[in-house]
């Protein structure tokens, strides 16, 4: 397979707050990789990292073959990264269709870009009917699928998604995991962050458990899904089997 991204060695810091330390991993063109942790363990530093929100101390980052953890976030978008980040932060004042708009903005291929739109209506018809809706009137769930339909109007080689399940009914998830899966199906790298860790390692083919900054485990799905470890602290499983076996492994789990 070909790599697409490699981030070695990373050390980052905010303030006196060593937030990475020494995060390695690699994404295959292709795949879905997962990261998985609890609250404040870097899940989210690491892609601010990656997009160039966050500056490493240490360490580099390669997008196909370039190094690209010295350049500043537009550039990074430009290349082909576009970052969903967590609680959507879409324009509220803005309507879908404008939204969608700036998902698009640094882009000068109208055609594809025409192409995409209906693309993202195809994932998400509810969009299109409310496309001169403005964002913030929207349900939680819609916002969601119109900020991952803003990461996707770039055009990206690989798209990040942080937390996309975070705050949403159980029917939504399912309906946007659906989607997930269905984009990358269709040729789009994903990296994911998840506080819902089955539904994760579900559509995922590799992951990562990061703690206190590090990368503490690094297997296949179908692996880290039978580690008993895993099951206690992320699947909310005892080591029965048997879910909600670990009430404090759950807590853990949702961040």
């Amino acid at each position: 397979m070909t790599m697409l991204l490699s981030v070695e060695h990373i050390d980052a810091y905010y303030g006196h707050i060593h937030a990475l330390d020494d995060i390695s991993f690699t994404v295959n063109k292709g795949e879905v990789v997962t990261l998985l942790g609890a609250n404040g363990a870097g899940k989210t530093t690491t892609l601010r990292t990656i997009t160039g929100l966050l500056n490493p101390n240490r360490g580099q980052i390669e997008f196909q073959g370039r190094k690209i953890h010295h350049l500043q976030t537009e550039s990074i978008v430009r290349m082909g990264i576009s970052l969903v980040p967590e609680g959507r932060r879409l324009f509220p004042e803005l309507t879908v269709f404008e939204n969608l708009e700036m998902g698009s903005f640094f882009r000068k291929d109208k055609l594809k870009v025409k192409e995409d739109l209906k693309k993202v209506f195809e994932y998400f018809p509810l969009l299109e009917e409310r496309k001169k809706q403005v964002a913030s009137t929207l349900s939680g769930g819609e916002q969601q699928m119109l900020a991952i339909s803003r990461g996707l109007m770039s055009n990206p080689q690989l798209l990040l998604l942080d937390e996309p399940s975070l705050g949403l009914a159980p029917l939504i998830v399912e309906e946007i995991f659906q989607i997930i899966e269905r984009i990358s199906n269709e040729g789009t790298t994903l990296l994911l962050v998840e506080q819902n860790a089955i539904m994760a390692l579900s559509v995922s083919s590799y992951g990562h458990i990061i703690e206190n900054g590090k990368i503490v485990m690094s297997d296949s799905c179908e692996n880290l899904v039978g580690n008993e470890k895993v099951k206690a602290s992320y699947l909310g499983m005892d080591e029965s089997g048997i879910e909600g076996g670990d009430e404090e492994g759950m807590q853990r789990g949702n961040g």
